[in-house]
């Protein structure tokens, strides 16, 4: 499971990235704490479903299009 954590983070952390977003943009836009996001872009937690869709729909994204591909976890 840490693996998946970190591979999610990761992706978001890409994502947020690619539009220029900075981790408290992406946090008050997606109504959670910057340092949790902090700590997600890291995958030192495992994200709730609903957290996954409200940091896609501020990244313009699918949720799906977040996760890693199973050869990353």
């Amino acid at each position: 499971m840490e693996t998946l954590a970190i591979a999610l983070g990761h992706s978001i952390r890409k994502e947020r990235r690619k539009h220029g977003l900075s981790q408290d943009v992406l946090a008050l836009a997606s109504n959670l704490d910057r340092s949790y996001v902090g700590r997600i872009e890291r995958g030192e937690v495992s994200i709730t479903v609903e957290k996954l869709y409200r940091i896609a729909k501020v990244l313009g994204c699918d949720p799906a299009d977040l996760l890693p591909p199973l050869s990353e976890v």
